[in-house]
């Protein structure tokens, strides 16, 4: 399979998964994203996304405990492989070369 670049919003994931360690699941990557962006995700965003990160052998997921406060359903935790930690340091690397030397240019824009 050929590479292909992280969309906008795979970006947040994997920053997001990053940021939450092992507490990163469903509605905490939600709610993290929410809390930092002020994105609201719904659960129809979320899934098919880390779906499709998991196809890519960026992130893996595994289901918790079932817990009471969830009526005994289980959490499903996802995190990142090295694969997903490479290929958000490419992502971010490309972005920090094209951004260096913009902050005279958008100093003078309001």
């Amino acid at each position: 399979m050929g590479r292909h670049n992280l969309g906008e919003f795979e970006q947040l994931v994997l920053l997001t998964l990053m940021r939450l360690g092992e507490n990163a699941y469903g509605a905490a990557i939600r709610a993290e994203i929410l809390a930092r962006t002020g994105r609201s995700v719904t659960p129809g965003a979320i899934y098919p996304t880390l779906d499709r990160l998991e196809g890519r052998g960026l992130v893996t997921s595994h289901w918790g405990e079932p817990t009471g406060e969830r009526g005994g359903r289980a959490r499903r935790h996802f995190a990142l492989t090295r694969a997903g930690i490479a290929e958000i340091r490419r992502a971010w690397q490309q972005t920090a070369a094209l951004a260096r030397g913009l902050e005279a240019f958008l100093s003078k824009v309001k």
